[in-house]
């Protein structure tokens, strides 16, 4: 919880629907360092709701032996607290955790709810962290899509984060007929991003800390750069982007170093002085947006991102921003199409990017912003959970 995705893609949520009559309890594996900064703050967001939090500790990069001992950890963490609460529900976010609900069904009939977010054991493959030629990964891979064929038999209910992923998962032979999931894209939180709550006495400050003048075109980027993200490409097409807008700055809104952000342009050929990048807070992420004229990311297509949604886009969409994307993602490109929130590519080449140089004028801002109300609200999303809980046990 002490990470973004975790303030961003969890809390909102459970938040919510405390609010709804239903109690929570909720356990998270936490990276030390993060833990420590930011214990108190999360700490705090749950007891407004009367969450109750248990935190495990992450051991992070220790190998196979100790994730092992983690997910044992967490079986014995859940069983634990069932003794002590009787749960009727587990809902268990990726696949991980998943294992932990399936047993509790089998041991105790509580429901179990898989929100899958996405293809896990093939984006570890198509991320490049498991090689499937290694034997030891192999088995890996094979065991967890056995348990995914697993997850979606006993699952009272499977929430996908995508169209896509879902007509996916319905071609397969082994998913049920009578299977019921919920299509519940990563939502986003209107009352944060909300385009008005930037004042420009906000800009002008968050202007000064990142040394970008007001007049200056901002192209944007938001998050983590991680597996998945293609940042030479993006720094390609910000290459284009100073050619046809020479006081173009590359603002990076991230937690990733600044070093090699500025490593990353120079090996483009670009000046580093044009790369800006500050880490922030999740609640501050959208006075920093409000200052950009468009926002792009680029993610690797493949097979496992059928099933993805990424979080910024809905969170650009909210502040009126328009974007800059790849097909063949999730349901991305087809939002984008949808409410006219940006330009797509097909291909990642300089010709594709000195075609679709972004002109901000030609998007209406708040017609983007109606297009995540419509789609993104978090409102909405709790509102299809709170579909899930009820008709669960029908």
């Amino acid at each position: 919880m002490t990470d973004p995705l975790g303030q961003s893609q969890v809390l909102p949520y459970i938040k919510s629907l405390s609010r709804h009559g239903y109690k929570f309890h909720l356990i998270s594996y936490e990276k030390p360092d993060r833990f420590a900064k930011h214990k108190k703050v999360i700490q705090k967001m749950c007891d407004e709701d009367a969450i109750v939090w248990h935190p495990q500790y992450y051991a992070q990069g220790k190998g196979l032996k100790s994730t092992l001992k983690q997910v044992r950890r967490l079986n014995k963490v859940a069983f634990y607290l069932h003794d002590k609460h009787n749960f009727d529900i587990t809902h268990c976010r990726s696949y991980i955790s998943a294992l932990a609900g399936m047993r509790m069904k089998s041991k105790f009939g509580t429901k179990f709810i898989f929100d899958m977010r996405g293809f896990w054991a093939d984006e570890r493959v198509d991320g490049g962290l498991w090689n499937l030629n290694n034997f030891l990964y192999k088995r890996i891979y094979n065991y967890f899509k056995r348990k995914e064929r697993a997850f979606l038999k006993e699952a009272d209910y499977v929430i996908s984060l995508t169209e896509n992923g879902k007509n996916e998962m319905l071609s397969w032979p082994s998913t049920a007929s009578d299977i019921r999931i919920k299509v519940i894209p990563c939502c986003t939180n209107l009352a944060l991003f909300d385009p008005s709550k930037s004042t420009d006495e906000i800009k002008d400050a968050c202007r000064e800390k990142v040394n970008i003048a007001k007049d200056q075109f901002v192209l944007g980027y938001i998050g983590s750069i991680g597996t998945w993200y293609m940042l030479p490409e993006m720094m390609d097409y910000f290459k284009e982007v100073k050619v046809d807008k020479p006081n173009a700055q590359f603002l990076f809104v991230t937690g990733e170093s600044p070093e090699r952000l500025k490593k990353a342009a120079e090996e483009k050929d670009i000046d580093p002085k044009s790369i800006s990048v500050i880490s922030v807070l999740h609640h501050e992420v959208p006075h920093y947006i409000s200052l950009m004229d468009a926002s792009i990311f680029f993610i690797k297509p493949s097979y496992s991102k059928k099933a993805s949604s990424p979080t910024k886009q809905g969170e650009i969409m909210a502040m009126g921003v328009p974007l800059i994307c790849n097909s063949n993602v999730g349901d991305t490109d087809l939002i984008v199409a949808r409410y006219k929130a940006g330009t797509v590519i097909d291909e990642f080449n300089e010709a594709t990017y000195k075609n679709n140089i972004i002109n901000p004028e030609a998007f209406d801002s708040q017609a983007i912003a109606a297009g995540a109300k419509d789609y993104f609200a978090l409102e909405n999303g709790v509102e299809r959970f709170l579909d899930v809980y009820s008709k669960i046990y029908e």
